[in-house]
């Protein structure tokens, strides 16, 4: 077991960089989140990725942003810029449910402790410093920044929020994950440049004046509908989503603009995927992987639900229509290398309470790693968000043995008795049959593997819903495709003795799922022995193809009308048929069928 010094994290106070030495700091961190110093927690990646390139750095978490603000002041003014970051989620998601109730805790905050961190962090951290600094650069990062890069649905005070650069008042928005874009911009920083000089710098966007725009030099800029339009008409701000979401995702994108009155926001095109070599270097760096001491004795939930587990890749090629992943990291997979993984699995058995079981080698989807597509050419051409919806791509290498490879290696280390897959599998690509038979064979064995190894008593898997025309809007497969997968699990539990359960996720509110679909939901899953607890109502978040329809009523691809549950009743009638088993809910729900004249589905529910 490794003993850590205080000095082995980043600093967070002026004893700690006093400690180190230093007279004089390059670049301070401001966080929502506490800090953990681990590569699942953005402010330390980037901590680090500072660190690696010579600067002298410090990290102030959860910021008091409500007394006389000696937080934001007892470390001075950084010799190159204030680093700022919201934390692992959207902060406004982070503090309310999806009925804009106040949640009572904070997974990432010691013990869990609601109210460490304002609503719109980004927004309020970079003005105080812009306040108490005005001469010294802000960058923003993180990914409420990178999903309210541009005029946006705020689903919390129901209207459209310009660009978080113009509210925020930050000099530079780094969007998508840092380490490359902020390489660069310490490479021209040690050059002589200034941040407001930095203008095209990938992956980034920044404020200029309308009247100074000028052509960039490829050609390639695209013009969104300007904030203004976006007000007055909601098919102005459907297409933009469109135009953004399809240049997010393709390997040459365009430079996009979008006009406020008398300002512009550019957003410069994203990096390439990141290489092996890369995304190594970034979870190779020294993280002690554990909490600042200055939280010792106190439980943060999100770390305990991490600190035995693996991320092996980043991005996710599902394009599922309410999630942000592809958002913020795209859909292309960057997947670190065996070596990387297995060192850092030996790591975590030198933990100090570790007891041999790690709880996920996983990623945003489970079993997307190495995958990419056969001919890259095709991929270089493509805008579909989504390699797998409507159907799986025929270019899309579904090969599933590099995960087989790294299974096999880990459980074969000295003090791991077991390893677990705690993402979520997307079952349809275990399915999904291939030209290629070897691959066939690979899939069926990668899912065999997956059920009688690596899975802690319950598999969670995600079908979302039951009706193909909700699953359609969602962008996941059809949920036949459910009961096939949950056949095998159960042929394949029964044949080796083991008892395992498979626990589906469902999804209620989402645009096109009308008080019916939830009731079928039910009726359908009622006889699969399911009572239903992996549950959750439709929450809009910026940036995703759901919250735009919930925001303009229309599918940005095709400009249909979709029906959405919008009020606080219709919701709750919707989120009732979850619970058909609960008694308290069957008055309420015998109600409702009557109302609908769907008596059938009373007695396929017998909740008479």
């Amino acid at each position: 077991m490794k003993e850590y010094r205080l000095t082995d994290w980043q600093p967070t106070t002026k004893k700690e960089v006093e400690l180190r030495g230093w007279d004089e700091l390059d670049v301070i961190l401001f966080s929502g989140d506490v800090y953990i110093d681990h590569p699942s927690f953005g402010a330390a990646v980037i901590g680090r990725m500072l660190e690696a390139e010579g600067l002298k750095v410090a990290i102030i978490p959860q910021p008091n942003w409500r007394d006389d603000l000696r937080d934001f002041k007892k470390l001075g003014k950084p010799r190159l810029f204030f680093g700022v970051t919201a934390g692992a989620m959207d902060s406004m998601i982070n503090h309310y449910t999806a009925n804009k109730r106040l949640r009572s805790d904070d997974a990432y905050t010691p013990d869990g402790k609601a109210g460490m961190r304002p609503d719109r962090a980004s927004i309020v951290y970079c003005n105080i410093l812009k306040e108490l600094f005005p001469d010294v650069p802000v960058l923003l990062g993180g990914i409420e920044a990178s999903l309210r890069r541009i005029t946006h649905y705020d689903y919390w005070d129901d209207k459209l929020y310009k660009s978080i650069l113009i509210d925020s008042k930050a000099d530079l928005l780094v969007y998508g994950m840092g380490e490359n874009p902020l390489k660069k911009i310490v490479s021209e920083l040690k050059n002589g440049k200034s941040l407001d000089e930095l203008r095209d710098i990938p992956q980034t966007a920044y404020l200029c004046a309308k009247n100074a725009l000028k052509q960039w030099h490829d050609g390639k800029d695209i013009y969104l509908a300007s904030h203004e339009e976006c007000l007055a008409d909601k098919l102005k701000q459907a297409g933009n989503f469109r135009i953004v979401e399809e240049q997010s995702n393709m390997m040459n994108a365009s430079r996009i603009i979008q006009i406020y009155d008398e300002k512009a926001v550019i957003i410069n095109p994203p990096y390439p995927p990141m290489s092996e070599k890369e995304i190594d270097a970034s979870f190779d760096l020294p993280y002690t992987r554990l909490p600042h001491p200055k939280y010792e004795g106190k439980t943060i939930p999100a770390f305990e639900m991490i600190k035995f587990s693996v991320n092996m890749h980043r991005g996710c090629f599902g394009g599922c229509a309410f999630c942000t992943i592809s958002a913020h990291q795209g859909k292309f997979i960057a997947s670190r290398s065996k070596k990387s993984i297995l060192n850092e699995v030996k790591q975590i058995t030198e933990m100090p309470d570790f007891k041999g079981y790690l709880s996920d080698l996983g990623g945003p989807s489970a079993n997307m790693y190495k995958m990419k597509g056969r001919d890259e050419n095709i991929c270089a051409k493509c805008k579909r968000p989504s390699c797998i919806h409507p159907k799986i791509c025929r270019n899309l290498d579904v090969d599933h043995s590099h995960l087989l490879d790294i299974y096999k290696a880990v459980d074969s280390l000295p003090k791991i008795k077991k390893s677990f897959i705690g993402s979520g599998v997307r079952y349809d690509m275990l399915l999904h049959r291939n030209d290629d038979d070897r691959l066939n064979k690979i899939s069926d064995k990668y899912t065999k593997e997956l059920i009688l190894n690596h899975v802690s008593g319950r598999l969670k898997v995600a079908p979302e819903h039951t009706s193909d025309k909700v699953l359609n809007c969602m962008r996941k497969p059809s949920f036949s495709q459910f009961h096939t997968f949950k056949r095998i699990f159960d042929k394949i539990n029964s044949e080796n003795g083991l008892k395992q359960q498979l626990i589906p996720y469902f999804i209620s509110s989402h645009p096109a799922c009308t008080e019916i679909d939830m009731a079928e939901l039910a009726s359908e899953t009622k006889p699969l022995g399911f009572k239903l607890e992996q549950v959750q109502d439709f929450t809009p978040s910026p940036m995703t193809v759901a919250t735009e329809i919930y925001y303009t009523g229309y599918h940005p691809y095709t400009l249909e009308k979709v029906y959405t549950a919008r009020t606080k009743e219709q919701k709750l009638a919707q989120r009732q048929y979850f619970f058909w088993y609960d008694k308290n809910y069957r008055p309420q729900i015998i109600k409702s069928l009557k109302k609908l004249k769907r008596e059938d589905l009373l007695k396929k529910l017998s909740v008479y």
